[in-house]
Order: structure tokens, then C-alpha cells, then sequence
């Protein structure tokens, strides 16, 4: 038999579920949340007129999508906490129906299993059915896809979200887009939060989560986990150099530096990767230097200073971010 799995649920008081869901439908459509949500959209509607509790992974997906806060005094209680009432209530209106409990409810369970062993346990259920996906050889194309999840990207339970500014970053998200359907033959999400200026790009797959933590990508939160370039990365030179150009394309920044000397302006582009997680940022550091370049560690940032060795990144590593190429090309800014 399947195992069923509990979900914890959210109890709002009265007219509080409600609100929070329109707000949410003004962020997003009921097809989109109920896709988020791993459900259907009748369930999404149910939710919202209060017909039953929302459960708790489901507020925070909404949330975390929209930007809708979730509401203070709000309780948490076992998928199951409703069952006794449910039973009672259940048991009176038996009586009030026929007069009785029935007693024939072994036979009825027996019944059951005579039915689930000889057909139910072997009818597929969608629902219980996971999405299988494209797994890629590890090549360059992977690997610089590891490197936009080690910079940007966030990793559920059921999801996995690219997360981009939604102007300046907006023609790189197609490369991403694209990147993502040629490697695990997909066809992502694109939600647009407006009030956070962001795009979230989305693809929600069981497997595709499953597949990439086997590459060593983290569920949850990255930096607790203490992220990393994968070690089958960083021993292949071609595949680092991927990796790199996929975190720089994200978590990097090319920036003008502007000095004066008697007189005379001097302008030359610097680039910044920043990190909050100390492992990256040293691996980073180290594989730059292992390139030949002369990176350094400021704070959570590693730089490229040098003029050469901007030419050389440009050159040799390369990016696929048009934002990252016009800022390195404009001389003035």
C-alpha cells in the first residue's frame, strides 16, 4: 500500500485564510499557485472560500512566491487534529440516519482489502506518480548550470527556483530558460514579483530535486549548508571554468574603478563575485588563481583588480550574461 505522508496545517481564524489567498491571487493566477502548490486548482479555490485548512507548506510556498506575508496568530496543527470532531460529527449524523452504528464494519474493511490486494495496489495513481526527467551526462553545460543554482538558484522539497533580477537580468533568463529545457527536457515557470523587481524561474520536479542533490546541491538553505562547488567539478579544468562562469553570471558584478593622478582620470573595470558562504568563496578564489589569475578575498567578495586579468576572464572563462558583457565593454561606466 502507498504510504501516506502527514502534513501539518494552518488554522487561521475566521476570514484570515480567505484574505490571505486573494492576496495571493492578485500576485499570481489560481493555475500558477495550484502548480506551485503541487495540487489542483479546485483545491486552491477550496482554500480560499475556507471549505478546508491550507497546509503549512503550501502558505509558505505562496508566500515565499508573492511576497504576501503570512499572518500573525495563525496555529499549526497535525494533518489528523480535526479527525475526532470529524468522527463525531460523523457518528451523529449515522444515528440520525438509520438509528445506529452499523456493525458490519469488519466486513467492510475486509472487503477493502479483498479489493486493494486483487486491484487497487496495482492501478497507478497520478497523484502518488513522480515526473521522471532528463538526466544529462555531466558535461560544461551542467556544470555551468551547477553554477547558477550555487549563485542564485534555491532548491525545496518538490522545487527547484532560479531567482533573477526581472530588468537587468531579464535576457539572461532566456540563456537560463534555455539551459534548463536542453539539459533535463523540461519547460520552466516564469513568475514576476514585481514589488521584489525579481523573476523566479521554476521547475517543479520530485526528480529533478532528487537528481541534482546526488550532484551535490543542498535542499534548503544554502548557506547553513555551507555550499560548495562540487568536488566532480573542481577536478575537471573544463568543468570548473564552467561552473565559474555560471556563478559569476549570477552572484558577480562588473563595476567601473575611477582614480586621479596629476590631474588625469584613469577608468578600469574590476570584477566581484560575492558569497556569504566561505567554502565558495574560497574554492572560487583558489580556481581563479589555479587559472592564472590574481584574485584576492575582500570580505564575502573575491576580485579581479587587474586589467590583464579582466581581459583574460573575458577570453578564457567568458559569460553568457549580456548584462555582465555590456558593463565590460562600456569604457565609460
Amino acid at each position: 500500500m502507498a504510504e501516506v505522508f502527514k502534513e501539518e496545517r494552518v488554522v487561521f481564524t475566521s476570514g484570515k485564510q480567505r484574505a490571505f489567498l486573494e492576496r495571493v491571487i492578485q500576485q499570481m493566477s489560481v493555475a500558477d499557485a495550484a502548480h506551485a502548490c503541487l495540487c489542483s486548482e479546485r483545491t486552491i479555490r477550496d482554500w480560499r472560500r475556507e471549505k478546508f485548512s491550507i497546509s503549512l507548506s503550501a502558505v509558505r510556498t505562496l508566500s515565499t512566491y508573492t511576497g504576501v506575508p503570512i499572518p500573525k496568530n495563525i496555529h499549526v496543527h497535525d494533518a489528523y487534529t480535526h479527525n475526532a470532531k470529524a468522527s463525531r460529527l460523523g457518528a451523529a449524523a449515522t444515528i440520525k440516519k438509520y438509528g445506529r452504528i452499523p456493525h458490519d464494519e469488519e466486513h467492510r474493511k475486509e472487503q477493502w482489502r479483498l479489493w486493494w490486494e486483487s486491484t487497487g495496489k496495482f492501478k497507478k495513481n497520478p497523484i502518488l506518480e513522480t515526473k521522471a526527467v532528463h538526466k544529462p551526462k555531466r558535461n560544461v553545460e551542467l556544470a555551468e548550470f551547477i553554477g547558477i543554482m550555487l549563485g542564485d538558484g534555491g532548491i525545496s522539497t518538490y522545487q527547484i527556483v532560479v531567482t533573477l533580477h526581472h530588468t537587468d537580468d531579464l535576457e539572461y533568463a532566456s540563456h537560463v530558460i534555455n539551459l534548463m529545457k536542453k539539459l533535463f527536457k523540461v519547460n520552466p515557470k516564469i513568475y514576476h514579483f514585481p514589488k521584489k523587481s525579481v523573476n523566479n524561474i521554476v521547475v517543479s520536479r520530485r526528480e529533478l530535486v532528487k537528481y541534482l542533490h546526488e550532484l551535490g546541491l543542498p535542499i534548503g538553505n544554502k548557506i547553513k549548508h555551507r555550499i560548495d562547488i562540487p568536488e566532480w567539478i573542481k577536478k575537471d579544468p573544463k568543468l570548473s571554468i564552467a561552473c565559474l562562469r555560471g556563478l559569476v553570471d549570477t552572484d558577480g558584478c562588473i563595476f567601473t574603478h575611477r582614480y586621479k593622478v596629476k590631474g588625469t582620470w584613469y577608468v578600469y573595470k574590476k570584477l566581484s563575485f560575492t558569497s556569504a558562504s566561505n567554502p565558495l568563496r574560497h574554492s572560487v578564489h583558489t580556481l581563479l588563481q589555479e587559472f592564472g589569475f590574481h584574485s584576492r578575498i575582500a570580505d564575502t567578495d573575491v576580485r579581479l583588480d587587474r586589467i590583464e586579468d579582466m581581459k583574460q576572464y573575458f577570453s578564457a572563462i567568458g559569460s553568457h550574461n549580456p548584462k555582465h558583457l555590456r558593463r565590460y565593454r562600456n569604457t565609460v561606466g
